[in-house]
């Protein structure tokens, strides 16, 4: 089978890279050798790739700097996923669009099914969900979206890394208590979707996960801890909590976004491993390398 793979090098990508399934020929395309803004290359593109799976891993992911560069964004996130969806089509192509907590506003107090009412509160939801329309409207019910949240790695800019640093240099951060989300590896996200790859029927708007739920204060609090106890840290940082309000930012966030998996479980199979345990391969796999 021949996977078209959008978005390379980053976490997401990388992480499908690494954990390919040896039945798999991958193809996976960077901005700098794919502008999947650009309607005209994506369809060169995938007409030269003739794959099987298209996997959408490319996103525009800066949530403050969306505010100020809404054109840029909805180019990314909003315009490109139709685009990809309307190249799938000549070529038979199976398209997995993945999107994000941030489309729901966080006013609810129970983890979001994937049919919840959508309202974004700010620029880089509204054009993550943009792009799932766009795909919606041209492959209907055929195309896979699956949501994630709260996405962290050995690569890249993530929560994880930016606090390790921080943390390194000054002992002590202070970290928002009042949003409450579900901590998730990469490579969580890449066993899902080989796992959806591997279930053509699988289809339609889905969420995943790692298991579990925190406040980026206790997901903080756990970097400091595990941190410290695979080396990367000398001692476990002070982690002081503070709410939302002592913290503007230019782009509003979901006070709750945890989402419902049980339709991911279901259909594929799969149960997510607890949110501190893959902090804790992950952290290990930083350090090794």
């Amino acid at each position: 089978m021949k996977v078209l793979i959008t978005g390379a090098g980053g976490q997401v990508a990388a992480a499908l890279m690494r954990s390919k399934p040896a039945e798999v020929t991958a193809i996976a395309l960077s901005h700098a050798e794919l502008d999947i803004g650009d309607g005209k290359a994506v369809l060169r593109a995938v007409t030269e790739a003739a794959p099987q799976v298209i996997i959408n891993a490319a996103a525009y992911t800066a949530v403050d700097k969306a505010e100020s560069e809404r054109d840029l964004a909805r180019r990314v996130n909003g315009e490109a996923p139709g685009h990809l969806a309307e190249a799938a089509k000549p070529c038979g192509a199976r398209l997995i669009h993945i999107s994000t907590d941030f489309v729901f506003d966080g006013s609810q107090s129970r983890p979001y099914a994937p049919d919840a009412p959508v309202k974004p509160l700010g620029t880089y939801g509204e054009t993550k969900l943009e792009g799932e329309r766009r795909v919606q409207q041209s492959l209907g019910g055929e195309a896979l979206i699956l949501r994630t949240a709260w996405v962290y790695a050995a690569n890249g800019h993530n929560f994880v890394r930016t606090m390790l640093r921080l943390m390194a240099e000054r002992g002590r951060v202070r970290v928002v208590a009042d949003q409450v989300g579900s901590p998730t590896w990469a490579s969580s996200v890449a066993e899902a979707l080989w796992a959806a790859v591997r279930v053509p029927a699988f289809v339609g708007v889905h969420h995943w996960t790692d298991a579990g739920v925190a406040s980026w204060y206790d997901f903080a609090v756990a970097i400091a801890e595990e941190g410290h106890t695979a080396g990367l840290l000398k001692q476990p940082a002070e982690v002081e909590s503070i709410a939302t309000a002592d913290y503007p930012t230019p782009a509003r966030r979901p006070a709750y976004s945890v989402l419902d998996r049980a339709s991911s479980e279901r259909g594929l199979n799969l149960k997510p491993a607890h949110w501190r345990v893959n902090l804790r391969k992950m952290l290990r796999e930083l350090r090794d390398a």
